[in-house]
């Protein structure tokens, strides 16, 4: 059957026809763009020239990665600075590289920075090490502590008040603060402008709100875990987190293309198979690489397959070390953005103190691996209790958030 069509209706199907044909040829081109940028960062990276010495053995320079919300901070306090002297470590650079590494006194590197600032290193004298965890387990750790540390600024009255202070206090102090620290300069701003705006919403209604008995979906007090993990912030810094990190494409990254490569990985899926290929040579080239889910077990090992080799090391007859002047002492010896898992500038400096007199000076380089292993122990419980102690205060004042890991487990059953 013929059907006469009229010629405005027949130039707009025309139309149409058109635009479908070019989108379909430009996420073609798009898709086919992505790949080839892609395939081009891991081929050169996995085409990097190893190291012809031993992955086992401990070179000059301990880069320890730490992977956010993995228990880092626990090897950090109770091993690494029961390890190495204080004028050893190399000045923090959290907030992207602040030192020299081709300073000779320079022994221990921990930073939250990914795996591209060996770009910056003496590749050859380093070595790294890192601590993984469950991925889903991560994310609810990662929305949790976001969460725990915005909630410490409603102390203000509001957020006006609160931005304020952080910022002024952080003038005048030369420590580094949460804030400034990736991931969390993203995502504990992200969540303290959520508290106010909830909790500013609760007032307004004359504090008449509906509890639940799910703290990860108290919409009244906190965004829910749901609408968290799917905003934009949280897709481009949380999701595949980890991977991203050891992969050294990071939105905190040293590669100029990283930008591009994560955002075309993000976009298509499928060509994420690159860069868990990257991140598996990472790892296999790593000195040691711990499960936090295997705690004890992990913990063990690092003690017997670093520690013991820093002992060794630091104990060398013909080490340089011990000639170290005051005055080099004295310049590596910056105030620790790690203590008490990054403080925020605006309150808990008590707590903050606690936590670093608890981590405690190294100890003499002649200890062995078990003094290290009874020392890390005593320091772990330590530390738990002050991260306890923190989180409740934190969390009183979004009461009845009370996030805990029944909750969190009821919350994957029903997933």
């Amino acid at each position: 059957m013929y059907v006469c069509m009229d010629p405005a209706l027949k130039l707009c199907v025309l139309l149409l026809i058109l635009l479908g044909l070019v989108n379909g040829s430009f996420a073609e081109n798009d898709y086919g763009r992505c790949e080839s940028v892609v395939k081009s960062w891991a081929r050169s990276s996995l085409d990097e020239e190893m190291t012809k010495d031993d992955k086992h053995t401990l070179r000059d320079l301990l880069f320890f990665l730490h992977v956010p919300r993995t228990g880092g901070r626990t090897y950090f306090h109770c091993f690494l600075k029961k390890l190495y002297p204080s004028y050893l470590e190399c000045p923090r650079s959290y907030d992207k590289l602040r030192f020299d590494p081709s300073k000779p006194k320079c022994r221990l590197l921990v930073t939250h920075d990914d795996y591209s600032i060996t770009s910056k290193l003496p590749r050859e004298r380093t070595s790294v090490v890192t601590i993984l965890r469950d991925p889903v387990d991560r994310v609810f750790s990662t929305y949790e502590f976001s969460i725990e540390v915005a909630a410490r600024f409603l102390v203000h009255p509001n957020l006006t008040s609160a931005t304020k202070m952080a910022l002024r206090l952080s003038s005048k102090t030369k420590g580094v603060s949460t804030l400034d620290i990736w991931p969390w300069k993203y995502l504990v701003p992200w969540m303290r402008e959520d508290l106010f705006a909830r909790r500013e919403a609760r007032y307004s209604r004359g504090l008449n709100i509906i509890e639940s008995n799910d703290s990860y979906d108290m919409e009244d007090f906190a965004m829910p875990l749901q609408e968290y993990i799917n905003d934009p912030v949280a897709v481009d810094v949380v999701h595949n987190g980890a991977t991203f990190q050891v992969a050294g494409l990071t939105n905190n990254s040293y590669i100029a293309e990283a930008h591009e490569v994560r955002h075309c990985v993000q976009k298509y899926k499928t060509l994420g198979k690159y860069v868990l290929q990257v991140a598996k040579k990472r790892l296999d080239e790593m000195l040691y690489v711990g499960l936090t889910e295997e705690h004890r077990k992990s913990a063990t090992m690092f003690a017997n397959v670093v520690g013991a080799q820093v002992i060794s090391q630091l104990n060398a007859p013909n080490t340089s070390l011990e000639t170290t002047d005051k005055t080099e002492r004295s310049s590596f010896t910056d105030n620790d953005p790690d203590s008490s898992e990054h403080q925020n500038s605006t309150l808990d400096r008590g707590e903050s103190a606690v936590t670093s007199s608890e981590g405690g000076e190294a100890t003499e380089f002649n200890m062995t691996v078990g003094e290290l292993m009874d020392a890390y122990e005593v320091c772990i419980s330590n530390l738990r209790k002050a991260q306890s102690r923190r989180r409740i205060s934190s969390l009183k004042r979004i009461s009845p958030v009370n996030f805990t890991k029944e909750v969190s487990l009821a919350v994957l059953m029903l997933t």
